[in-house]
């Protein structure tokens, strides 16, 4: 008798990328991998997915429900707390995949839920005065800022404490000696992402406010 294979959904599939990613990276996260995790055909996939891309913007949807899940702030937070708390919660979201800011960078939103965050940033912005494409750049600078952060940051270490070989700190500062300020810089360009993250994220909320005055 033939066996028969369970259908699959849209979420049984994104649930077992999402976790194959951690194991593969997104280089080696292939529909085909994902159809031999699920023990399927991967023609199967194609159900649902016309191609990776098509994979990869609803994985980056589910990373978003994840990221917001629970995490409402009071109705009277500030834009700075907005922009301060929605680009945390993005970069420990990031973190919590491999690969996680290449999966999201450049993704197509299958849903509208990022819209209503979205929509509270824009509107605390525009009433401190800012026009709309000021509240636009202003938001889109944070946000841009935070993905290009972890993107860098998970070039070094994939996942927290797996850490790349050749990112070595103290080597790189000897074979730069001649150039003591760019071999001093190693030790916060390569190391103690958690405060040069909150330091970089602070220099944008306060950039932000003195170009538009924004209080």
């Amino acid at each position: 008798m033939a066996r028969r294979t369970p259908r699959l959904d849209k979420k049984q599939v994104v649930d077992t990328a999402l976790r194959l990613l951690n194991e593969v990276g997104l280089e080696g996260l292939t529909l085909r991998a994902i159809a031999k995790e699920l023990e399927v055909q991967a023609p199967a996939l194609y159900w649902h997915f016309q191609g990776k891309q098509d994979l990869l913007d609803e994985m980056a949807t589910e990373m978003y429900r994840r990221m917001v899940s629970g995490s409402d702030l009071a109705p009277g937070a500030t834009w700075q707390e907005r922009l301060t708390a929605g680009n945390r919660g993005l970069r420990a979201a990031l973190l919590g995949y491999r690969d996680g800011a290449k999966v999201f960078s450049g993704s197509r939103f299958t849903g509208t839920e990022h819209a209503v965050q979205m929509e509270a940033n824009l509107r605390s912005l525009v009433d401190t005065g800012l026009t709309l494409p000021q509240a636009v750049r202003a938001a889109s600078t944070a946000y841009f800022f935070t993905l290009g952060f972890v993107t860098e940051e998970q070039g070094v270490e994939p996942l927290p404490g797996d850490r790349r070989e050749g990112f070595d700190v103290g080597e790189r500062a000897a074979r730069m000696a001649d150039f003591p300020l760019a071999a001093a810089a190693g030790a916060d360009l390569f190391q103690n992402y958690d405060e040069s993250y909150e330091e970089g994220l602070a220099l944008v909320i306060a950039g932000i406010e003195a170009r538009y005055r924004a209080g």
